[in-house]
């Protein structure tokens, strides 16, 4: 039984092509969540500043 070099290799690009192509768009969402939990809230602005607060920030 012969090994038919042709079709493993159609088979191994395929396989390389759909790895690479999961990776970039696991990176897109990755990159799309991580901006949308970064922005997702907003920061209570202070209204009075504390005497405890070390920095006084806004």
């Amino acid at each position: 039984m012969e090994i038919n070099w042709g079709i493993i290799a159609i088979v191994a690009v395929l396989v390389i092509i759909l790895v690479v192509l999961t990776i970039r768009r696991n990176l897109k969402e990755k990159k799309k969540l991580e901006n949308l939990l970064n922005n997702d809230f907003k920061k209570a602005e202070k209204k009075r500043v504390d005497a405890e607060d070390s920095a006084n920030e806004k």
